[in-house]
C-alpha cells in the first residue's frame, strides 16, 4: 500500500533524529514542535485519533505520541488507546421540540451538528442523570498537571505538562456533575483516551463537581453514548467505562415488510460495474464514509489520517461506495480524491426510512446480492459461504479470479445481505 504523507514525514525524523536508538536508551523521546513543522506541520503530523491512524513507523515499533505543551511532544511505547465495544441493544427514541428548525435530524454531518441534537432531544440530560446546560466547546489551554502512563511493557512513566492546547466537542453543566463529551461522526474501534483524559485533569482541578468523561459517537443515525470514569485521577490508563446506552429520534419505523417490498422490486438487475468488487464486510462502516463525504470531497490520504480506517480499509470501504454508484474517484497532483455523485448526495439526504430502504436497494439490485438475499430469507438466516462462493462464480464480477479472493468477498455479501434484514431490528 502507498504511504501517506505522515509515514514519508516520519520515517525522516526518526532517520535524522536518531529517535529508536534514543528511546532505547531512555524509554521515551521528548520532540520540539519546530523540528516537526521542518517536515510538515505538527497539527496533522501529531493527531492520531485511533490506533490506525498511527504512521507506520509508530505502529511498527509499537510507539505513540503525546502533547507535553504547545511546542513539544514526547514519544514512547505508551498505550494511550482505548478498545470501543458497541453493546448490541434498541436504541431509546427521543423527539427534538417541534419549535426547533435549525437542526435537522436527517441531515446531521457534523459532529457538533449531532452533539446539539443530542442536547435539544434530551438524550444527554438522560444519560447524565440530571438537567445539564452547555457552557463548554472549543480549545483552551491545558496548564500545568502531571500524570503516570503506563507502557505497553507494563511499565510507568511519569510525564509533566505545561500549557499543552486541549480541545472539548461538548461540556455540559448540571448541578452535581460537569460532562465532557468527545465526539466521532463514525462508528469507533478505538479513540485516544488523551482526548478524554487532558480535559478531565484540567476541570478537575477548577471546579468542585464531578467530572464525568463521555465518549460519543453519531453512526447511521444511532447516538452512543459511553461513559467513562478515572479510577485514579494520577493514571492516564485507569479508565474503566461504567455505562453505555443509544438512542435514535423518533421517526417512522422499518418493518419487514418494507424490506420485503424492496427486494420484490429487485427484478431488474444493474449491470456489474468494472471497479474491484466490495471488501468491505461492515455496511454500517459504508454508511459512516458516505457520510463523510457528505460533507465535502476527501483524499483518500485525509481519510486514512483522519477517520477511523487504515490504509486498506480506505481504499475497500471507498470502492464500495463506488460500486453502489454513491461516489466516484478522480486524481489531483497530490492524491486520489473521493466524491459522492449526485445520486450518492441524493440518497444520504433522504429522512431515516428512505435512506436506509433506499441503501438496501442499492445492494439488491446486484443480482448476485439478490440471490444470496432470497435464499439468507428462504433458509431463515442460514447460508454457507461455498452456496455465496458458487453464486459469484455464475456472474461476471471484475477482478474476481482466485479462490481464496472470492471466499474473501463472500463474507462482504453476507455482511452486506444480514445489515438488509437486521434493518427492522435497528429502525
Amino acid at each position: 500500500m502507498a504511504k501517506t504523507k505522515n509515514d514519508i514525514a516520519w520515517e525522516r525524523i526518526f532517520k535524522d533524529y536518531d529517535i529508536l536508538n534514543n528511546i532505547k536508551q531512555n524509554g521515551f523521546y521528548e520532540i520540539p514542535a519546530d523540528v516537526i513543522r521542518k517536515y510538515r506541520e505538527p497539527r496533522l503530523m501529531c493527531k492520531f485519533d485511533h490506533e490506525n491512524n498511527l504512521p507506520e513507523i509508530f505502529a511498527k515499533n509499537q510507539l505513540s505520541i503525546l502533547p507535553i505543551s504547545r511546542s513539544a511532544y514526547v514519544i514512547g511505547d505508551f498505550s494511550i488507546f482505548a478498545e470501543v465495544t458497541y453493546q448490541k441493544m434498541k436504541p431509546q427514541e427521543v423527539n427534538v421540540p417541534h419549535y426547533i428548525q435549525t437542526i435537522k435530524p436527517d441531515d446531521l454531518y457534523s459532529e457538533s451538528a449531532a452533539l446539539h441534537l443530542a442536547y435539544h432531544s434530551g438524550m444527554i440530560n438522560d444519560f447524565l442523570g440530571e438537567e445539564t446546560w452547555h457552557t463548554v466547546s472549543g480549545r483552551m489551554g491545558s496548564g500545568e498537571f502531571d500524570y503516570y502512563i503506563e507502557s505497553k511493557a507494563g511499565h510507568r512513566k511519569h510525564v509533566k505538562v505545561n500549557g499543552a492546547q486541549i480541545e472539548i466537542d461538548g461540556g455540559y453543566e448540571g448541578k452535581t456533575k460537569f460532562a465532557i463529551i468527545e465526539a466521532k461522526k463514525e462508528t469507533a474501534k478505538d479513540f485516544n483516551v488523551r482526548q478524554l483524559f487532558y480535559p478531565f485533569k484540567v476541570w478537575k482541578a477548577r471546579i468542585t463537581k464531578e467530572v464525568v468523561p463521555i465518549f460519543f459517537t453519531h453512526s447511521n443515525d444511532i447516538f452512543s453514548f459511553f461513559m467513562y470514569e478515572f479510577e485514579d485521577e494520577n493514571i492516564f490508563n485507569s479508565y474503566k467505562l461504567v455505562k453505555q446506552k443509544d438512542y435514535i429520534v423518533s421517526h417512522r419505523k422499518i418493518t419487514e415488510a418494507d424490506v420485503q417490498q424492496v427486494a420484490a422490486r429487485a427484478v431488474q438487475f444493474v449491470p456489474e460495474p468494472h471497479v474491484p468488487f466490495p471488501q468491505a464486510d461492515t455496511f454500517a462502516r459504508v454508511v459512516d464514509l458516505l457520510g463523510l463525504l457528505y460533507e465535502g470531497d476527501m483524499s483518500k490520504n485525509e481519510i486514512t489520517e483522519n477517520y477511523n480506517f487504515d490504509k486498506r480499509q480506505t481504499d475497500y470501504y471507498s470502492n464500495a461506495c463506488i460500486y453502489l454508484g454513491l461516489a466516484e474517484k478522480y486524481d489531483t497532483a497530490d492524491d486520489v480524491m473521493i466524491t459522492l455523485t449526485n445520486e450518492g448526495r441524493r440518497v444520504m439526504s433522504l429522512p431515516y426510512r428512505d435512506k436506509y430502504l433506499t441503501l438496501a436497494e442499492k445492494i439488491l439490485e446486484h443480482q448476485v446480492f439478490k440471490e444470496v438475499y432470497d435464499e439468507y430469507v428462504r433458509n431463515r438466516a442460514n447460508v454457507t459461504k461455498d452456496f455465496v462462493v458458487e453464486k459469484m462464480k455464475q456472474h461476471q464480477l471484475y477482478g474476481l479470479e482466485a479462490e481464496s479472493t472470492f471466499r474473501r468477498r463472500a463474507s462482504t455479501i453476507i455482511g452486506w445481505v444480514k445489515w438488509i434484514c437486521e434493518l427492522p431490528n435497528r429502525y
